[in-house]
């Protein structure tokens, strides 16, 4: 005999499942929009520069720029007195006497360059010591032309020393001028300026740095 399967003692729960009107469908629209937007806000904060790099970064473009402006203008102040300093440091390897209005000459120059080297520029650091180099040489030349023309008022006898003393100044000036050209002539390679050379001589003489004969302007 076969069972008959009865009605549960319990009625079944009905689920019932109702549609969203367009307000409840508005709201969840809404709200969706308001989260992607925070969340794509949270994202450029964390993916994009801090206020804090974003200065920093500006602080170091301003620093190149302003580097970049001093090399030009101190190649420009080195070539100037180059052209001015050739005749002392040609007039004192002489073996004939400079005359009185050559010695003149001489001490105005050494006196000018020497007021313009004196003033002090603040920029990088490899700027720096090459303009601190200039200003050493020029100074070097001008205790040489010093000692040149002391020893012009000592007796015959007495001049040899002072114009030895003169010698060795003026090679250490020059010696000391190809340093600080050699340091200018590599920060304008790396300025994109190219090979810029204010070589007070073009023999090594004591020992200095010379031109490597690069064409002027050469980019490498």
């Amino acid at each position: 005999m076969s069972r008959k399967t009865g009605r549960p003692s319990r009625p079944v729960a009905r689920v019932v499942t109702r549609g969203l009107d367009r307000w409840q469908l508005l709201r969840l629209f809404s709200g969706l929009v308001v989260a992607m937007v925070i969340g794509i806000g949270v994202g450029l904060e964390i993916a994009g520069p801090s206020s804090s790099e974003a200065s920093v970064a500006s602080i170091r473009q301003a620093e190149a720029q302003r580097d970049v402006a001093q090399i030009g203008e101190l190649t420009t102040m080195a070539r100037n007195t180059k052209q001015l300093l050739t005749a002392v440091v040609s007039g004192l390897a002489a073996t004939q006497p400079a005359t009185d209005a050559q010695l003149a000459g001489w001490q105005q120059i050494v006196r000018q360059e020497t007021q313009r080297y004196a003033v002090t520029v603040s920029g990088a650091t490899a700027t720096n010591v090459a303009r601190g180099a200039f200003r050493g040489a020029v100074d070097m030349l001008s205790v040489a032309v010093d000692a040149y023309a002391l020893a012009r008022t000592m007796a015959p006898g007495q001049q040899q020393a002072l114009l030895d003393v003169a010698a060795r100044q003026r090679t250490l000036a020059v010696t000391t001028w190809s340093v600080a050209a050699t340091q200018l002539d590599q920060l304008n390679v790396d300025a994109g300026n190219g090979h810029q050379h204010v070589y007070l001589t073009d023999r090594p003489d004591g020992g200095a740095m010379t031109s490597d004969g690069t064409p002027e302007g050469t980019k490498p």
